[in-house]
């Protein structure tokens, strides 16, 4: 496990990555699946929208298992080891747990999506919703449609049914 010397938030989020792979140890060991997993630091590359400092990768012959439906498992286990080490959500995006590169083919997916319906709208004037997603997710459309002037992002709903919807940008928004 690596670490980043400078970093004014690497010290804190050591000691939790100590926590989570103890505790990811433990629950691989006791549910009986089999798989491994390495806590490894994330590269900056500059080309991500919403980069992690640290990926917690699994692979083995069960990480089929991990993203079935898509990536519920997964992501169960990412929510509940991350509550349980006690990190303060405000760094849940520090750390990401991923499986077959599942989380970078997400975004590239949903960045592409956000375009696409982006262009609809700039096109028809008309606002387009998107199917219910998770935070992250709904944070990665709204990142990827920031430098897009002639359209804005909006979330609606709650909880598990909150949705992004794409609307036309107002006219003084357009002027600027």
């Amino acid at each position: 496990m690596e670490t980043s010397p400078g970093s004014g938030l690497a010290p804190s989020l050591e000691g939790h990555l100590e926590r989570i792979e103890s505790l990811l140890r433990e629950i691989v060991r006791h549910a009986g699946f089999q798989l491994s997993f390495e806590i490894k630091k994330h590269p900056a590359t500059g080309e991500e929208l919403e980069a992690p400092d640290y990926i917690v990768d699994f692979s083995g012959p069960d990480a089929d298992l991990l993203l079935e439906k898509n990536a519920t498992l997964l992501n169960a286990l990412e929510y509940v080891v991350l509550k349980a080490v006690r990190l303060e959500e405000t760094l849940f995006g520090k750390i990401s747990f991923d499986c077959q590169d599942c989380r970078r083919l997400r975004a590239a997916e949903l960045q592409l999506t956000a375009q696409v319906a982006a262009d609809r709208v700039a096109e028809t004037g008309d606002p387009f919703t998107l199917s219910p997603m998770s935070p992250r997710e709904r944070r990665i459309i709204h990142l990827a449609l920031k430098d897009r002037p002639e359209v804005r992002t909006m979330s609606e709903g709650m909880g598990a049914e909150r949705k992004v919807v794409i609307l036309p940008a107002s006219r003084a928004a357009r002027k600027r």
